[in-house]
């Protein structure tokens, strides 16, 4: 009997049915860019220096400059050399008393101006912000002695990623990809909008963590039912285009931010747009594939007739059922267990070497963009350049799989960021162009290597358990995203490029545990863990 790829070679590929729900779901993952990575703009820490009472006043009254009134009430610091305005402390003076001099107001208090005997207090009265910028950190006050509590504000959502994983996937292996995309897309952009009204900062962290629980399992959802609709000539473009949406959507929201400086529009502005996704309900089509796992045989074929009409194709006499090998004489559903993803020995070796790979991928992929980031360039120009890397990584890959295949790419682009991490940390300091361009690279690598795992993950597992291996999988790219400020900021304490060394080391692991996989260039997609299986010892023939 016929499967969906061989109905699908005559009624299209990829005609017009899909490139039409191609291009609906690709919004679908640009929607995502904001949630992932907006932190770097709700969060984005403006200029700030303690709030000195009385210092106004003498400042009017003297008729000081902004220059002038910093120079002579804020304390200086000597950090690498370098001169550093203190943003966390302030001198101990009552700047309110009428003895002080407007040319010398610490004459008297200090010698020779000597300021480093003054007594410093912290900024119990709270800081000046810079005004051109609003954002979560300057309204909540999340500086200094707080400061942690933005990385908690971008951990939150990360942990939402990772306890969501397997919910989320269940829901959309048990009642469909369609319904699952749907729910998950309204309860993110409810979310999203109360992330935006949130009153406190305890409130904007919850709401930020219930947003964290579905959008990833929205996005995930639509890259599986995009990959389920289209043929297997075509499974790689699509996947890899889909992620490459997810760059479009970081260039909007660079714009976006840079028109809206207020991070509660910026918020409202990348999320009230969400909710025309719930016309999805209208424009897309639940997974055939996951109804013929289910056993739903006559919803599938209406699918495929649709497919076959829109495309202007007819569907072949011959092609009048669809049939799963296992369970569909009797009716049977393939219901999915988090025990079948370690059933089997292949099984296990597909799931441990995915979430390591997923992993890898998250913490190297974040920890050089935060690496990255530590210069004080402008923040819109930096993203804008980190985000245009997405693009050739993408072409790259499009260029290379089918004709080389899935592994070699793979691993290459895990060696290539191993390599580059590793030249980028001894390379010295003055040579900042060149360690700026190996960073890139590595960037470049693990951006490749990012696609791929979750490109690859999809053609690994059997139909029916494909949306939950893939969710439960990428759950460590979420802890890899929690744990991996900790990596950068913690280990750069003991040796500013130590974080480099790690991302090293744990790249070429990755890059060789890739090569363990088998190829699946050209493979029709599994349906059952015992295709997986008898396709493990066809691959093992063929290789001797």
């Amino acid at each position: 009997m016929p499967d969906l790829d061989d109905i699908l070679e005559h009624i299209g590929e990829f005609d017009l049915f899909q490139k039409r729900a191609f291009f609906l779901i690709c919004l679908l993952s640009a929607a995502f860019a904001p949630i992932y990575v907006g932190v770097v703009f709700l969060g984005f820490i403006p200029e700030h220096r303690c709030l000195n009472p009385g210092v106004a006043e003498l400042s009017s009254r003297c008729g000081w400059s902004l220059e002038e009134e910093l120079n002579y009430t804020v304390p200086k610091g000597k950090t690498s050399g370098e001169v550093l305005t203190s943003q966390c402390l302030r001198y101990n003076v009552n700047w309110n008393a009428t003895n002080l001099s407007c040319t010398d107001p610490l004459e008297g208090l200090v010698s020779h101006w000597d300021t480093s005997n003054l007594s410093l207090t912290t900024c119990q009265d709270g800081w000046v912000y810079d005004s051109s910028v609003s954002s979560i950190v300057s309204e909540f006050n999340l500086v200094c002695e707080d400061s942690w509590k933005l990385d908690v504000f971008q951990a939150c959502v990360n942990a939402g990623f990772f306890l969501g994983s397997v919910t989320v996937g269940y829901i959309a292996d048990r009642f469909g990809r369609k319904t699952s995309l749907l729910i998950t897309t309204l309860v993110s952009s409810i979310s999203g909008v109360l992330v935006a009204l949130a009153p406190n900062y305890l409130w904007s962290v919850i709401f930020r963590f219930m947003q964290g629980l579905v959008s990833k399992g929205s996005w995930t959802a639509g890259y599986i039912l995009i990959t389920e609709i289209v043929g297997p000539g075509y499974r790689r473009t699509v996947a890899i285009l889909y992620q490459a949406a997810f760059a479009v959507g970081l260039l909007i929201l660079d714009a976006v931010a840079y028109a809206i400086p207020h991070w509660r529009w910026l918020q409202l502005a990348i999320t009230l747009p969400t909710f025309l996704l719930l016309l999805y309900y209208w424009c897309l089509p639940e997974s055939p594939r996951w109804l013929i796992s289910q056993g739903q045989n006559g919803r599938a074929m209406e699918i495929v007739g649709d497919i076959a009409k829109t495309n202007g194709k007819m569907l072949p006499a011959q092609f009048e059922s669809i049939t799963l090998e296992e369970g569909d004489e009797d009716g049977e559903k393939l219901s999915p267990s988090l025990i079948d993803l370690v059933k089997t020995p292949q099984m296990r070796k597909y799931t441990f070497i995915l979430m390591y790979n997923w992993f890898t991928s998250a913490v190297t992929y974040q920890g050089l963009i935060m690496y990255l980031g530590v210069s004080e360039g402008n923040v819109y120009l930096d993203f804008f350049y980190a985000s245009l890397v997405e693009f050739p990584a993408a072409l790259i890959l499009i260029f290379t799989i089918e004709r080389i295949g899935r592994r070699y790419p793979w691993a290459a682009a895990n060696f290539v960021a191993g390599i580059a991490c590793l030249a980028t940390a001894f390379t010295p300091n003055d040579m900042l162009w060149l360690k700026v361009t190996l960073a890139c690279l590595g960037r470049l690598g693990i951006t490749m290597a990012f696609e791929m795992v979750c490109f690859v993950n999809t053609e690994l597992y059997p139909t029916f358990l494909r949306n939950l291996g893939v969710m439960v999988c990428s759950s460590l790219c979420d802890l890899g995203g929690i744990i991996s400020p900790f990596v950068v900021y913690r280990l750069a304490e003991i040796w500013h490029e130590l974080p480099l060394v790690v991302f090293t080391l744990v790249g070429l692991i990755a890059g060789g545990t890739v090569l363990l996989l088998p190829e699946t260039k050209g493979r029709t997609l599994p349906e059952t863990i015992e295709d997986v299986e008898n396709f493990h010892q066809y691959h093992t023939n063929h290789l001797n």
